[in-house]
């Protein structure tokens, strides 16, 4: 089954819609990809990794007053046109759209983050992925925890799983949920019930809004490179290469912008406001 025989066939309501085979080329050239051959197992480790080393992890639309639309079309075109990042919402839903009409099957899970004391958030915290290729394997995929998996993970498996990233566990949880384990700490537990995009958004309102996310008290651009990651958070930009980390405090508008520019590939107008500095 190739992307286009996926994408003319009936979709359930919840499953994400495929984004047409224009915008399927320009967000491969986005994210520096060739289109697979078939949607098997090694594609999608491929489409990740690319994904997760060319797009950031950021929140600044939280702190531009920019809108954010969890509609397909307008993920995309963030990612695609704008040249953004975004966070879990985001980036897994225009993800999801991406994997859809390139003829996987994919299916959106809601999860909680586990905070510093082990305590889950609320419910539709996070989104990742269950993503089915087409020799019926399923994975979870997630291009949107920030410091995660630089590859999806088996999602049958119950072994540690060695990534480059670190050492991975999925293990059962109450109430036929999951647990995701990164080097041995509880990252978040996922509901394995099928969800659709407009679900999450009382979790994305939430984050954008609720003086107790972490988002909304925090600025952050961050990317995964070939040699490490990448994070500006605010005038503080933290270079990490080969495990050793540099970190340098940045001084005028003009230096902080061109950072995101370099580093990010991200043309600002202007800062988003800084919530620490206030």
């Amino acid at each position: 089954m190739d992307g286009q025989e996926h994408m003319d066939a009936p979709q359930p309501t919840d499953a994400p819609q495929p984004i047409d085979a224009a915008r399927v080329d320009t967000y491969l050239r986005r994210i520096g990809a060739e289109r697979p051959a078939r949607p098997d197992g090694p594609a999608l480790r491929m489409l990740q990794e690319r994904h997760l080393r060319s797009v950031p992890f950021e929140n600044l639309s939280i702190h531009l007053g920019e809108e954010i639309r969890l509609a397909p079309e307008a993920l995309v075109a963030k990612i695609v046109d704008a040249r953004r990042g975004g966070f879990c919402y985001e980036l897994n839903g225009a993800f999801a759209s991406l994997l859809a009409a390139l003829g996987f099957a994919v299916t959106l899970l809601q999860a909680r983050v586990y905070d510093g004391e082990g305590r889950p958030g609320i419910p539709y915290d996070h989104l990742a992925l269950l993503v089915r290729d087409a020799d019926g394997h399923e994975w979870l995929a997630d291009v949107g925890f920030g410091a995660h998996s630089l590859y999806p993970l088996a999602f049958a498996e119950r072994a540690e799983q060695k990534d480059p990233d670190g050492s991975f566990r999925l293990a059962e949880a109450a109430d036929g949920d999951l647990d995701l384990f990164m080097d041995g700490k509880a990252q978040f537990v996922v509901d394995l019930r099928p969800r659709a995009l407009r679900d999450f958004t009382a979790g994305a309102w939430y984050h954008r809004t609720s003086p107790d996310s972490h988002f909304t008290r925090s600025l952050v651009c961050s990317l995964r490179t070939d040699r490490g990651r990448t994070t500006l958070s605010g005038r503080r930009l933290t270079v990490t290469q080969d495990g050793r980390r540099r970190t340098s405090e940045l001084g005028d508008d003009a230096e902080v912008l061109a950072a995101y520019r370099d580093h990010f590939g991200m043309a600002l107008a202007h800062l988003p406001k800084d919530p620490a500095a206030t």
